[in-house]
């Protein structure tokens, strides 16, 4: 995990996840590489900085994760990442990181990698395994103000983090 160590991999901190939550991880996580395509947690790559070439990878990508095609999924991508795989609109939800400041909702950014990281986390430790974004849901609302907006003109499940 050396090589991934910006924001969201250090909320998610793998290295103090329990084993169980380790083992899951290793089954259930996929993380979109600039360099490499689609990789396992434990995949062992050399550091690097690239930005993505969505037109090369895609091929990569969408071979590695057409098994994926109808599990539930956890998209914790950001927008340059999303180009690389079309994942299936009514199996997918979204996670999405907001505030709130002075009673208004506002979208965040940079520290939204924080809040999908958590999420992420979360959805390790959970004692079940979510089998619908409604599970997702029930399971990320006991840590977190949230809302789950279904499948829209042809976009993904979308669930709204309130990061505090």
């Amino acid at each position: 995990m050396a090589v991934y160590s910006g924001v969201l991999y250090k909320a998610l901190d793998y290295q103090s996840l329990s084993a169980s939550a380790k083992a899951r991880c290793e089954k259930m996580v996929v993380i979109i590489s600039a360099k490499y395509g689609a990789l396992s947690p434990s995949d062992r790559i050399e550091f690097y900085k690239e930005k993505i070439d969505s037109a090369a990878m895609r091929p990569i990508v969408e071979k590695k994760l057409a098994g994926y095609k109808k599990d539930l999924v956890v998209d914790c991508r950001s927008s340059t990442y999303q180009s690389v795989w079309g994942a299936p609109a009514d199996t997918t939800v979204a996670i999405r990181a907001s505030t709130v400041i002075n009673g208004e909702r506002k979208v965040i950014t940079h520290m939204s990698k924080k809040t999908r990281g958590e999420v992420t986390r979360a959805l390790l430790q959970s004692r079940s395994i979510p089998k619908t974004p409604e599970d997702i849901y029930a399971i990320i609302s006991e840590k977190y103000p949230c809302a789950l907006t279904p499948p829209q003109d042809g976009n993904p499940w979308v669930l709204e983090v309130i990061a505090v």
